[in-house]
């Protein structure tokens, strides 16, 4: 029987999982009491929000535009069990609009032009940057304080900008990109969870 030959990646693999794996575990149990206590205060006011009427809308750039569009499929599909459709939006997946507003106002707006056309006082709005500086996500939240909304950021590094301008920060305790995307999607389930669990039992 032929010995099957060496992979030369194989060795570089397992010593990329093994930092990988390391790295991403090192920043989940550095979650705490300062991502929870933000998470939870974002699950009320989704809560509430939901209750009258209104909606959360989620948006981001790059991966976190692809985990925006996740969270939301997770709320308006399902998560863990059958239950009807809760009411989410995610702002990156209409091109005809992005392109649009990015072409006629700028690629700052292309969030903050939804929000205002889309969101009223009911409803909540979640940015996701893994830097915290993203110019359009900073718009967004500024136009969320105009119309009213609540706003919250999953962010990254030290919170950059938009810590001191969202109702709450869930800050992925890591510098390093892909980390916090991890942690974001993370959180995001998490979130998702904490939603179907209280709404199903109230």
């Amino acid at each position: 029987m032929t010995t099957p030959a060496h992979n030369p990646l194989a060795d570089r693999a397992a010593a990329l999982l093994a930092a990988n794996a390391a790295d991403l575990q090192a920043a989940l149990a550095r979650l705490g009491s300062a991502q929870l206590a933000p998470l939870a205060a974002l699950a009320a006011d989704v809560l509430t929000a939901w209750d009258h009427g209104g909606k959360l809308l989620v948006c981001g750039n790059g991966g976190s535009a692809s985990d925006s569009q996740h969270i939301v499929a997770e709320l308006v599909g399902r998560f863990l069990g059958d239950r009807p459709g809760y009411a989410a939006i995610a702002l990156t997946v209409n091109t005809s609009t992005l392109t649009a507003v990015g072409n006629d106002y700028g690629f700052d707006e292309i969030f903050a032009r939804q929000v205002q056309a889309l969101g009223g006082p009911h409803d909540v709005l979640l940015v996701l940057s893994t830097s915290g500086n993203s110019p359009n996500c900073v718009r967004a939240v500024e136009q969320a304080r105009t119309s009213g909304l609540r706003a919250y950021g999953f962010l990254g590094r030290d919170g950059g900008r938009l810590r001191a301008l969202v109702d709450g920060a869930i800050t992925a305790p890591s510098d390093h990109t892909p980390r916090i995307q991890e942690v974001h999607i993370f959180l995001g389930h998490l979130l998702c969870e904490l939603l179907e669990a209280e709404r199903r039992s109230a």
